[in-house]
């Protein structure tokens, strides 16, 4: 009897904000909330961003002047707004208007030899063969005589593209912690995963003492390496500016860095770790491993989550040539605008609709799985389960980037799955999907084929579709998590995002079975028992997720545990409550809990007991147990 995986706490940060307390959902659908939700998720912004803190018994602005709270929060709405999902590129990642790169020049002598000095330091080493050197004016100096020189000058260009999914302005996670060097992924780690684990509302230590170390798993990370400056950037950079590499761009640049983080830094945590990269499928992957760790009872707990943060100029220039990206002129084409008009940012990603690429965007999301027995023990609070998550390539390609069959198998199969809980009748009526959903042309095409030739075998008439991307943008190995972590917001409002940048599908979409939503569409969430989470990624990596309503977990958990032990299971879980409800007040006093250990408590041999069935570490009630079993007894003597 397999365990079922329960997602029992979220968080992180992406452009729309934090995502615990379902935060960054409601920043989607804020036209559509009530009252009392717009204030409070006006309010969490207010808090995240610098805007608002409390402070000595009354609210203070940004600068410390004494507030009334209301009033302030609806003189900052408009900006609030304004400053969150896929907007302008803000120079605090680069300036667009003016990308800095050096031009190959061969300088020649005219009449006259060219000459300049030098510090004999700066001396190149060896000399150019046609350098002649003489004394300098001072002996720190060297003159230098040349017919020709080869040199690199400075320029600049305009960015092809200025549009960009951004953490909310004025948002910093490095300032939430003692950040030190670490890359912008790393920063956006370690306040994303303090978010997911703060608002579970169970301390983290405790649960250390009631799960054996070797029954902790993370699988985290990211896809494209952490590429600012303090990565891979300034590794690769570094020299041809003059700087020296440092010590820690290259190991802070690794793509596995933030499972290295999450263990090191806020978990102390000894248990299995890992990171499966996916390409933009790659919190599917990472989800799918702690999903597996659960249901075969090797763990009873799991932290799954990506963070990538890629706004660099190089990451977009290698887009655009792809022909991957909306560039600015092509946004223009589609609006139909002069060269010289500001394209819509806000419209940048348009899925299933006209459209010319896809929009960058940055995002951190983790969730926290726990197997049954654990969630009822622990009175966790259940958000949703994980059914399944498959995973298929594409086979032979003439295109690394081309669609190909494995998105029709990863489709088909976690419908099936689902069916396997719900029934035939449930896939039909009470389940929807949460698409790729890029915005590109080839998108478009493909995956609404693929979704529209499953819906069709699985009998289901109009299917509905909604793709966060067009409000987010795509962030690479996050993008499943923004999907996820939205889907649960689904569940708790009732309310699924719309496609709100497009007026119409392209003719070239497929959708006889397909509903796509151009408005945000109020539901009862007892009626959605399932979202279908799809991603497509670059080289053929294919994921989708069957994820289950928290009204259906409860209902199996009860077939499974019995009326009395959920009974007790939600006692319990009042007091996990109020201190996620705790968790949640602080951030909205403008504090940041973020966790982060740097030298605490580190261990070393000595802190263990060892014998032929057990080890025991020192401050963890449980040990690690050494009698294993023999999967291959019939195989041995």
């Amino acid at each position: 009897m397999e365990k079922l995986p329960l997602i029992v706490s979220f968080g992180g940060i992406n452009p729309a904000g934090r995502g615990s307390n379902f935060n960054a959902y409601r920043r989607l659908v804020f036209d559509k909330l009530e009252a009392a939700r717009q204030r409070q998720t006006l309010h969490n912004l207010a808090a995240l961003t610098g805007r608002i803190r409390y402070d000595k018994g009354g609210w203070v602005n940004a600068v410390g002047e004494a507030v009334e709270l209301e009033a302030c929060l609806r003189e900052l709405q408009s900006d609030l707004l304004a400053d969150t999902l896929i907007r302008k590129l803000e120079i605090q990642h680069f300036n667009g208007d003016c990308v800095p790169y050096h031009c190959k020049a061969k300088l020649s002598a005219g009449e006259q030899p060219l000459q300049f000095t030098l510090s004999r330091k700066q001396l190149p080493v060896p000399v150019p063969d046609n350098w002649h050197l003489s004394e300098g004016p001072n002996n720190a100096t060297v003159r230098i005589t040349t017919d020709s020189l080869l040199a690199m000058l400075p320029t600049s260009r305009q960015a092809d593209v200025k549009a960009a999914g951004q953490l909310p302005t004025g948002f910093d996670p490095g300032t939430t912690y003692s950040s030190r060097n670490h890359p912008r992924a790393l920063q956006m780690t370690v306040f994303g995963a303090s978010d997911a684990i703060q608002y579970m509302g169970i301390c983290w230590d405790s649960l250390k003492q009631r799960v054996a170390p070797d029954q902790i798993s993370v699988y985290a990370g990211s896809c494209l390496g952490q590429l600012d400056y303090k990565g891979y950037g300034g590794l690769l950079q570094a020299r041809l500016l003059g700087r020296k590499v440092t010590s820690k761009q290259l190991p802070l640049g690794l793509n596995e860095m933030p499972a290295d983080f999450l263990n090191a830094y806020l978990l102390g945590s000894l248990g299995t770790t890992g990171h499966n990269n996916g390409a933009c499928a790659t919190f599917l992957y990472n989800l799918r491993q702690g999903m597996r760790d659960i249901q075969s009872g090797s763990h009873r707990l799991s932290i799954i989550g990506t963070s990538e943060s890629s706004l660099t100029s190089e990451v977009y220039e290698a887009f655009v040539n792809m022909g991957a990206l909306a560039s600015d002129e092509s946004l223009r084409q589609l609006d139909g605008l002069t060269s010289d008009s500001e394209p819509d940012y806000r419209r940048a990603c348009r899925p299933f609709a006209r459209n010319s690429g896809f929009t960058v965007a940055e995002s951190a999301q983790f969730i926290v799985l726990m197997d049954d027995q654990l969630a009822l023990e622990t009175g966790a609070s259940i958000y949703g389960a994980v059914n399944e998550v498959f995973v298929n390539a594409d086979g032979h390609k003439k295109s690394i980037t081309g669609p190909g069959l494995g998105n029709y198998l990863t489709m088909a199969k976690a419908l099936a799955a689902t069916r396997n809980i719900i029934g035939e009748t449930g896939v039909k009526h009470a389940t929807m999907v949460q698409a790729h959903g890029t915005g590109t042309p080839q998108n478009r095409v493909s995956e609404s084929a693929i979704l529209n030739e499953v819906a069709a075998s699985f009998g289901i008439k109009q299917w509905p579709v909604t793709a966060i991307k067009s409000y987010l943008g795509h962030s690479v190995a996050s993008a499943s998590g923004d999907q996820l972590l939205t889907s649960l917001g689904i569940w708790k409002d009732g309310i699924i995002p719309g496609i709100l940048t497009i007026d119409a599908l392209a003719e070239d979409v497929v959708h006889d079975h397909l509903d796509f939503l151009l408005q945000h569409r109020e539901i009862d969430p007892a009626r959605l028992d399932a979202v279908l989470i799809n991603s497509k990624g670059f080289g053929g990596n294919n994921a989708s997720a069957s994820i289950l309503a928290p009204h259906l977990a409860g209902q199996m958990l009860e077939k499974r545990h019995g009326k009395q032990a959920m009974v007790e299971y939600h006692k319990r879980n009042i007091a996990v409550q109020e201190s996620a409800g705790d968790y949640i007040a602080s951030t909205e006093r403008g504090e940041n809990r973020t966790i982060y250990k740097f030298d605490h408590q580190v261990l070393d041999g000595t802190a263990l007991k060892m014998d032929e069935n057990s080890v025991k570490i020192n401050g963890l009630s449980r040990p690690v147990n050494l009698q294993l079993p023999n999967r291959y007894a019939d195989m041995c003597d």
